[in-house]
């Protein structure tokens, strides 16, 4: 067990937000493919604490599904009424049975880009210093409406002042709160009882505790972060966009330094769970997203959007969009193809220019180049299926199954009508409706015979341009023979 194992981490995600103006509680919007407090829960994970406890106030029903589907062995605490930080830790530690022995590290569910670093560093200031608490703080260029750190003349810190309780002296104090702190868990049970609400909010204020120790004689003590912008809280969609694209530049910074490509990460988004191989390489416009996995020597981009998709080694996949999909090894995608779930396109396949596919399972070599939809589909290898084909899987009421056999070539403008079987190395004409099965080694050839009707359109549409254009083309004809 590390020797900064944490007690407890409280995680407080009871405010309302109204300053993000939605329905959506604040801590569930999303950056980089996880929730506000998702990325908080992520980072004090790291710290493999004892217990976890996410408090909960303002749509509690709502963030316990959320927290219930992403983090299920965290455990929750409500607080019914958002009296203050003060108060809200102390239905965290009700939770854990009122008093916990060890360290107790409180942080904020709205800190996206809060490091686990951050709070190791955090939790071993505290042991190795011997304080009864210890707070995060930054330095930030523009501290409105944070809390101020005010220390002494050693530089310990004294007290933090809320911005709205602050005069203009201690508001040209740049050094801030984070809401961040590491406390002694017996003397913050103790100290919580003490708490006064004889503020401008009539609020119960967690910072009051440390005046409360510190009076009492007991060390309090500060953890300076090395990067303001990692304890910046999210309050409105301002904040929300400008901390996206904080996190997506440490994303893909950390993906160059691994031997990544990024053509241009200005147009680049990634999600955290996004993975990569040595020399991947991702073009301009691109967004990966989910569990997505780009191999080794495997281009995507530009201009796509790739969810949930594994892409694999040395593949190609151009202007699509993507969900649920694997690309296999050398295997070639779009431009402008639309990759819906379960598709699997096998090695040194093709799905080509305005193709959509979904649960079809494409065998090695195999190419479906042009204008197609394939749908419930397994096709075997080195097939080629013809321009505008069609899997017509559905009937209005249950989708069926198309088998396509290894080596088979299919016409242009073919529809294969579910369920039904072509058999390897067979052939189909263009223009045919399959709807029996083909057998091996065959050529289907299901279309009515073409019939010219002479004389039709002068018949039909005199005078017209086509009219004029045929009487001209007759006369050459006539003079020639």
């Amino acid at each position: 067990m590390s020797a900064i194992r944490p007690a407890a981490v409280v995680v407080l995600a009871a405010g309302e937000g109204t300053r993000m103006k939605s329905a959506t509680p604040k801590v569930l919007h999303e950056i980089c493919g996880r929730s506000l407090v998702g990325h908080v829960l992520a980072a004090a994970g790291e710290l493999e604490p004892q217990n976890l406890v996410v408090v909960v106030g303002h749509a509690r029903e709502q963030v316990t599904e959320h927290l219930n589907r992403v983090a299920p062995e965290v455990r929750t605490a409500v607080q019914a009424e958002q009296n203050g930080t003060g108060h809200a830790v102390r239905m965290g530690l009700e939770e854990l049975g009122g008093v916990v022995d060890g360290t107790v590290i409180v942080v904020c569910g709205d800190t996206p880009l809060l490091t686990g670093a951050t709070l190791k560093a955090l939790s071993e200031t505290h042991i190795t210093d011997g304080n009864a608490v210890t707070v995060l703080t930054a330095e930030m260029p523009d501290a409105t409406g944070y809390g101020r750190i005010v220390r002494d003349e050693t530089g310990a810190v004294t007290a933090i002042v809320e911005h709205k309780d602050a005069d203009d002296t201690i508001r040209a104090i740049r050094e801030i709160n984070s809401g961040v702190f590491a406390f002694d868990g017996r003397l913050l049970a103790e100290a919580l009882k003490q708490v006064r609400t004889d503020n401008s909010q009539g609020e119960e204020y967690l910072t009051d505790v440390l005046g409360i120790l510190r009076e009492a004689g007991h060390r309090v003590g500060a953890s300076v972060a090395g990067d303001h912008r990692e304890i910046a809280g999210i309050n409105n969609r301002v904040q929300l966009a400008e901390a996206r694209r904080i996190l997506n530049d440490r994303l893909l910074t950390e993906a160059m330094l691994a031997g990544v490509t990024v053509v241009d990460p200005a147009t680049t988004w990634v999600d955290v769970t996004v993975t990569f191989e040595q020399d991947a390489i991702v073009h301009p416009g691109t967004q990966l997203q989910g569990a997505t996995h780009i191999a080794e020597g495997a281009e995507v981009g530009p201009n796509s959007r790739l969810l949930d998709t594994r892409v694999g080694p040395g593949a190609r996949v151009d202007n699509t969009v993507s969900n649920g999909a694997v690309v296999g090894p050398n295997a070639s995608v779009g431009p402008y193809a639309y990759l819906r779930p379960g598709t699997r396109l096998g090695a040194k396949g093709k799905i080509g220019t305005y193709v959509e596919t979904k649960n079809a399972s494409i065998g090695e070599g195999t190419k479906i180049p042009h204008l197609s939809y394939v749908g419930d589909a397994t096709i075997g290898e080195f097939t080629n299926i013809g321009a505008a084909s069609v899997f017509v899987n559905y009937d209005g009421q249950d989708k069926h199954h198309t088998t396509v056999g290894s080596h088979c070539r299919t016409g242009s403008d073919n529809m294969f009508v579910a369920p039904v079987t072509i058999g390897d190395g067979a052939y189909t004409a263009a223009g045919s409706v399959i709807t029996k099965d083909v057998p091996p080694g065959s050529l289907a050839v299901a279309r009515g015979q073409q019939r010219n009707i002479e004389g039709w359109v002068a018949r039909k549409r005199p005078g017209s341009a086509a009219a004029k254009a045929a009487e001209v083309a007759s006369r050459e004809e006539s003079a020639e023979s």
